[in-house]
């Protein structure tokens, strides 16, 4: 490959490319502390660092394959500068839902890329013949994609609804996947490819290459056009058109493998990502194909886009970067050679990490060992990035001391088998570690036999093995028969499509918690005696979901305590609720004292703990705006411990680490794009009342790890409840996933201070533990509070003047309760509930605000005097039990 027209393209020319770089992983690594919508990583990977890439390299191969000696550097420069400043203008824009500035930016980047293609046509026109002339022609229909691509993003950011939004997004990642970067790379690799493994090129390869160019452009406007039609038999064929593409050059490839296997990391990695390519348009096309509706196939796309992004995109970026830096450095074959070791080092570790990981991440495994995995795939990624950098030194050095590199260069590059197969092994060790800390992670992945099934009967070594499904809540079959004295081992397969489900035996057999599809063998050992058993997963017992294991035949033993069927059963659903599971007992098989009771701690008038801080009633008022506005939030569902009242925690399932869950705050016409993403331990879901749409999509339980966009146009005014809708549903809001949407009425007059409230109750169970399902079942409280914490606003008091107006925004997140909301010393001379005005100021007075469960509004008054003037809810057994606040009113 000729180096002409390299210099001046290392380091400053592609630096950008190690910026989006670094950019990405730096998000992908914060995420799960501070959580970041998915597209943002996709488009600083494919849009900043990879577009940034192909402008750099397929110029220089135009260069080089058509033997052109026309560098224009300036006009090089200025299409660079515009590409990157248009991506910032995307990644800036489309978060703040500011649209002029992300179609100012998608204006850029199209620009950019449509003045690079036309340069590209003006060489190839005026170059003569050549015989990798087709390769250039890739470069030519890749560029005329990603203006499409930009065009379909920009109308995403504007806010579409379903059906259109889905369509376009599986049309935007088509075009600008297939498109700008799938023909890019097939174009660039039919010469990068045999040259990379130092091989001549296959005859024919050209040819080939001229053949496939037009059906993969055909299969990508196929695919596209289907989408944004509706039409997913279209879109499959497109795919499956595509493939058909890959296959046609296919030959020459497998040719150059066939002579030359890989030796080094570059060739490697672009190997691997060409592997990812194929089977995940694979596994997309059957996807489509398969898919019953589009929702279901936006589903597909967006659990494979990850994989297409870092699998195949990043590893072909990263392999093809790690063999061309080294040769557009130039120098000579010592320095590249010296540069070549450098970004060799460690490869089959970082290969092995990189492809493995991603392996684990496609498999149905707990989110704890998904997030590990992956963060070990972008730590093994990442690291050909300060490898760039030291190649760029040692070159440097190389010739700045030719003797000397000549000298300790001359054992040929690669390394011993030996050395190969152990730096792989550390790999799948690393992997393998992460899977054994995932689960160790997960207290309800490790199973244990804590208690004897025998009852001292003799063992007839025999087995019996039965199969169990769990769906929709219940076992099936919910009864098993075994021989006494044989040994029974129960295949337990959560057959539910959406939930989380496990089996807990009161022996304290466990099959850890099971995602759908996920399989998991309980051994529960000799049984002599009846068992019960059930799903640990809060409320699924209540629900039915249990299992009954019985004994048929001659029992043995004596019918003693320990080796009864009441004994260890009756113990185990004894009062206390959290659903049976064993880690919450009341006594242990060794006897150790029980846990303690979140009520024996319960002190209403203790202060809060060191350190406490109070949930922020204050509602912001709404900006200006000539118009409605997109909001955008992300939502992370997680599993937090959090204090409730002094001395006491309770661990909660939050939207976003609080209960309640972040306020959404808009106007009549604004439109709502909220990212659920679940990094809990079971499964949840989300439901906004203040939205109107068929509920089986959207509101769909989501597995752990799993992530779907809620989209909602709010059309009418109210303080609306959001909550997780997964069965059973009290018990998921009683453990802390709802919140509050506030949509103002149109013309809203302003006033000086605002707050929220949201009623919702507690039935305490084990210090530090979750919600007691049988108090919620009963109805009996131990708490009901405002924004989450009993009597947080007598420590921290809401403030006010003497003479301001004030707006109260109550909602009653329920489950159960109502409210009868109240300022003690106050009158209210505007009430609001349910969408309309019961009470207008000039109009008399109001002494309360009645809501019931999932209803909301807001009152409005003004403070007579300076003094503390408390808010209740006047079912006064709720205010004694810390549904009670103040306004602290100074002059």
């Amino acid at each position: 490959m000729s180096r002409q027209g390299s210099r001046g393209f290392w380091p400053l020319r592609d630096l950008p490319v190690l910026v989006w770089l670094t950019a990405t992983v730096v998000v992908a690594l914060v995420h799960p502390f501070v959580p970041a919508p998915r597209w943002l990583m996709i488009h600083l990977l494919m849009l900043g660092a990879v577009s940034h890439a192909i402008l750099v390299w397929s110029r220089y191969f135009t260069d080089a394959l058509l033997h052109s000696a026309h560098e224009d550097r300036r006009g090089q420069n200025r299409r660079l500068l515009l590409l990157n400043g248009g991506v910032i203008a995307v990644v800036i824009g489309v978060p703040s839902a500011v649209w002029p500035l992300t179609l100012l930016g998608a204006t850029a980047v199209g620009s950019a890329v449509l003045w690079h293609g036309w340069t590209i046509l003006r060489r190839l026109r005026a170059a003569l013949p050549a015989r990798f002339g087709p390769s250039v022609r890739y470069y030519v229909a890749a560029a005329c994609f990603l203006p499409v691509g930009a065009g379909l993003g920009t109308a995403l950011a504007r806010g579409l609804t379903d059906p259109w939004h889905t369509r376009l997004v599986v049309a935007h990642a088509a075009v600008n996947l297939l498109g700008w970067v799938g023909l890019t790379v097939v174009g660039t690799l039919v010469t990068l490819w045999p040259t990379m493994l130092r091989t001549r090129i296959a005859a024919g390869a050209e040819r080939a290459a001229a053949r496939a160019l037009p059906v993969l452009v055909c299969s990508v406007l196929v695919t596209a056009s289907g989408a944004s039609a509706g039409l997913r038999p279209l879109a499959a064929i497109g795919i499956a058109g595509y493939v058909t593409g890959l296959l046609l050059t296919a030959p020459a490839f497998v040719d150059a493998l066939r002579r030359k296997p890989p030796a080094e990391f570059p060739a490697w990695s672009v190997l691997a990502g060409l592997t990812w390519l194929v089977v995940t348009l694979i596994t997309l096309g059957a996807g489509i194909g398969a898919a019953s509706s589009w929702p279901r196939v936006h589903e597909v796309f967006g659990w494979l886009t990850p994989f297409l992004a870092a699998g195949f995109a990043a590893q072909v970026l990263l392999g093809a970067l790690s063999y061309l830096v080294p040769v557009a450095l130039g120098g000579g074959p010592t320095t590249v050679r010296a540069a070549n070791e450098v970004l060799d080092r460690g490869a089959p570790l970082r290969l092995v990490v990189t492809n493995a990981g991603l392996l684990l991440c496609a498999l149905p495994v707990p989110s704890t060992v998904r997030v590990l995995a992956s963060i070990l795939v972008l730590v093994a990624l990442a690291s050909t990035l300060p490898l760039l950098l030291l190649a760029v030194r040692a070159s440097r050095s190389a010739k700045a001391h030719p003797t000397s590199a000549r000298e300790s260069r001359r054992v040929p590059l690669g390394r011993p088998a030996g050395q190969v197969s152990g730096l792989a092994a550390t790999g799948v060790a690393l992997v393998v570690m992460a899977v054994a800390a995932g689960v160790a992670v997960d207290p309800a992945a490790i199973g244990g036999n804590t208690a004897s099934a025998a009852a001292g009967v003799t063992a007839t070594g025999k087995t019996t093995t039965v199969e169990v499904a769990a769906h929709d809540m219940r076992f099936t079959p919910a009864t098993i028969s075994v021989p006494a004295g044989n040994r029974l081992e129960i295949v337990l397969t959560n057959t539910d499509g959406e939930d989380v489900h496990d089996l807990v035996l009161e022996t304290g057999a466990n099959s850890g918690r099971l995602s759908p599809g996920q399989t998991a063998r309980v051994e529960v050992g000799v049984v002599g005696r009846d068992l019960d058993g059930w799903c640990s997963v809060i409320g699924h017992k209540q629900m039915g979901m249990v299992l009954t294991v019985h004994v048929t035949g001659a029992v043995d033993a004596p019918d003693t305590e320990a080796g009864s069927s009441g004994g260890h059963a009756g113990h185990q659903h004894g009062p206390g609720g959290n659903d049976g599971d064993p880690s919450h007992a009341d006594t242990d098989e060794t006897g150790d004292t029980e846990p303690t009771s979140a009520t024996d701690n319960l002190d209403l008038m203790a202060d809060p703990s060191p350190g406490w801080a109070d949930h922020d009633a204050a509602l912001p008022p709404l900006p200006t705006l000539p118009r409605s506005r997109v909001h955008r939030r992300t939502f992370v569902v997680r599993d937090v411990v959090r204090e409730v009242a002094p001395g006491v925690t309770q661990r909660l399932w939050t939207y976003g680490g609080t209960a309640p869950g972040p306020v959404l705050h808009g106007r009549v016409g604004d439109r709502f794009e909220i990212t659920l993403t679940n990094d809990g331990s079971v499964g949840h879901s989300i439901d906004f009342h203040a939205g109107a749409l068929a509920p089986q999509r959207p509101m769909r339980t989501l597995a752990p790890g799993q992530s779907l966009t809620y989209r909602f146009r709010a059309t009418r005014a109210g303080v609306w409840m959001y909550h997780c809708s997964t069965m059973p549903m009290s018990a998921h809001i009683a453990n802390g996933l709802f919140g509050a949407v506030v949509i103002e009425p149109p013309h809203l007059p302003r006033v000086d201070r605002s707050y929220l409230l949201v009623q919702s109750e507690l039935y305490l169970g084990n210090q530090g533990g979750e919600v007691d399902v049988t108090k919620l079942a009963a109805e009996d409280p131990d708490l009901v509070v405002f924004n989450g914490f009993a009597n947080q606003y007598d420590h921290a008091p809401l403030t006010a003047r003497v003479g301001e107006r004030v707006r109260v925004w109550v909602l009653d997140a329920g489950p159960n309760r109502p409210t009868s909301f109240h300022v003690v010393g106050g009158q209210f001379d505007t009430t609001y509930a349910e969408g309309t005005y019961l009470l207008r100021r000039g109009n008399g007075g109001a002494q309360s605000l009645g809501l019931q469960p999932a209803q909301g509004g807001f009152v409005e008054l003004s403070f007579p005097e300076p003094g503390d003037y408390p808010f209740v809810s006047h079912l006064m057994i709720d205010a004694e039990r810390g549904a009670h606040g103040l306004f602290r009113v100074s002059p």
